[in-house]
């Protein structure tokens, strides 16, 4: 007896030792809640209500099977909610907060919506943003990281409004409408990856419309991606900065927008100006790099220059050019380009010197 006394005091030692040992963490942010499968018929007596005053009307109580879920809390963050904004990063992302803050995230709600007649949850993220930032965080969800023609990319989904923008995933939908970004996200652990595919995307999409047609009437995107041309350009192929566009510091607002011409890849950036000067000032700036050389007649400045690869990523050419207030260029994709071939090895995915000053010079006659 006295035998199997020590054993277990031995063990019990060696176990309070080794947790000992154990590096403490630094800052790990608290494990999300376990999942909460919801109760056989939750939508039975109509669903829950969101009880947040600035956003209830935008959320339906039942769209399809699903219903706001009655026994989950709806969390509100910064103005006029519950917790502040800062609280957002603490209690409700996991991960990707700063990209919120940089963009201007005002305030944010999150509704769970059930399946009443299954497993299935959704959970809605509604943020309010100031300025362009509703419009920025979007575009760079879809095409910060992955090329829009890449077929993992998000495909547009109808976003419940005209000139409302939307993207659909497996499992993820967004909705952009002027001062609003809509997350949704779709959770089902009893579905096969194909299954998930096929149910999710038959509610993201209604609630998507939904919701989305209900935001406020202000769809006007910003004036810089407003100027690249639809032609040519991949669905969801846009993506805005809010400054220092093409990543060049001090050079403002632009966007830059995905394109294919044939087997031909490439990118157009546009920066519109309040006035010929500030375009100038813009101009001046995208355009200083080494070994930049003069177009002639091409608007009333043009330039091209090689934009260093950075990271491994091969080096691209630009032409850039101004006309009025409205500064535009065009140079190659960089999803494209081979980095272990030359560039003028690779005229079956990107458009000549010639052709991009042909390009321009067609856009800025419009």
């Amino acid at each position: 007896m006295r035998a199997i006394q020590l054993l277990l005091l031995s063990a019990v030692l060696g176990a309070m030792a080794g947790c000992k040992d154990e590096p403490k963490s630094q800052g790990t942010p608290p494990p999300p809640p376990p999942t909460v499968l919801p109760s056989a018929n939750a939508c039975a007596a109509g669903g829950g209500t969101v009880a947040d005053a600035p956003s209830s009307a935008f959320f339906p109580r039942t769209v399809a099977s699903y219903c706001v879920d009655a026994q989950s809390d709806v969390k509100s963050f910064g103005d006029k909610g519950k917790l502040g904004i800062n609280s957002l990063c603490d209690t409700a992302l996991d991960g990707g907060c700063e990209e919120y803050k940089k963009f201007g995230v005002s305030r944010t709600v999150i509704v769970r919506y059930v399946d009443g007649g299954g497993p299935g949850s959704v959970e809605i993220m509604l943020s309010q943003f100031k300025s362009d930032g509703a419009y920025t965080i979007f575009t760079n969800r879809l095409a910060a990281e992955i090329d829009p023609a890449d077929a993992m990319a998000m495909k547009p989904l109808p976003a419940g409004a005209p000139g409302a923008l939307g993207a659909m995933g497996t499992g993820k939908a967004y909705v952009w409408r002027g001062a609003y970004f809509l997350e949704l996200t779709y959770s089902n652990d009893q579905e096969t990856p194909e299954q998930m595919k096929k149910s999710s995307e038959v509610i993201l999409t209604a609630l998507a419309k939904d919701i989305g047609g209900k935001l406020p009437d202000d769809p006007a995107v910003p004036v810089s991606a407003k100027a690249l041309p639809d032609a040519e350009r991949l669905p969801n192929g846009v993506l805005y900065y809010p400054k220092d566009v093409m990543g060049v510091a001090n050079a403002g607002a632009g966007a830059v927008g995905f394109y294919l011409r044939g087997t031909r890849r490439y990118r157009l950036v546009a920066a519109q100006r309040e006035d010929a000067e500030q375009a100038k000032d813009a101009f001046r700036t995208l355009k200083a790099r080494a070994g930049a050389m003069p177009v002639a007649n091409l608007a009333d400045d043009a330039s091209f220059f090689v934009v260093p690869g950075v990271a491994g990523s091969p080096a691209t050419e630009w032409v850039l050019a101004r006309k009025g207030s409205l500064v535009v260029g065009i140079g190659d994709e960089s999803f494209a380009l081979k980095g272990d071939l030359p560039l003028d090895k690779q005229a079956d995915v990107r458009l000549s010197k010639d052709d991009k000053i042909a390009k321009l010079r067609a856009l800025l006659v419009k």
